[in-house]
């Protein structure tokens, strides 16, 4: 049964991995700007989950096509 933590984190990767398919080397400052103006407006959940995907994005560039292994 799928929690919905597991929905979340789920969604962040799907997120990620679509930004990186879409902008590449670029997916990590576009999602950089998504956060920012999500900040600009006080959306602090809105802020949270994108810092999640900004986190996710840096970890697949470090660690290449495998992605994060946690």
């Amino acid at each position: 049964m799928i929690q919905p933590h597991d929905r979340s984190a789920e969604a962040t990767r799907t997120t990620a991995m679509a930004l990186i398919a879409q902008y590449g080397g670029d997916a990590s400052t576009i999602a950089m700007l998504r956060a920012a103006e999500l900040a600009a407006v006080g959306d602090v959940d809105g802020l949270a989950q994108w810092d999640e995907i900004i986190a996710f994005i840096l970890l697949f560039e470090e660690d290449g096509p495998a992605g994060p292994m946690h």
